[in-house]
């Protein structure tokens, strides 16, 4: 099972989406016999290395994050005392 093959929210598989759409509509029956197999393996690499970037760039986000709201509680702290 794949996720929703919305191309806007998956910018880096695009190509492989509409290649993957394509099969369907060529191979109605097909399909149900492994006629897109390999392209579904393709979009689910893609999906993942996708993932992985997506990934990284939410734990960098946070570890910003996390290091602003010590600081903010470490001056918090500092005047209080």
């Amino acid at each position: 099972m794949h996720p929703p093959l919305t191309l806007h929210r998956h910018p880096m598989c695009a190509e492989i989406i509409e290649e993957f759409q394509k099969c369907h509509m060529d191979h109605p029956i097909g399909k149900f016999f492994g006629d897109c197999t390999k392209l579904k393996i393709k979009l689910d690499r893609c999906f993942r290395q996708e993932k992985a970037v997506k990934r990284k760039a939410n734990f960098e986000q946070s570890k910003k994050l996390r290091e602003r709201l010590q600081g903010l509680r470490k001056e918090n702290a500092e005047a209080e005392a």
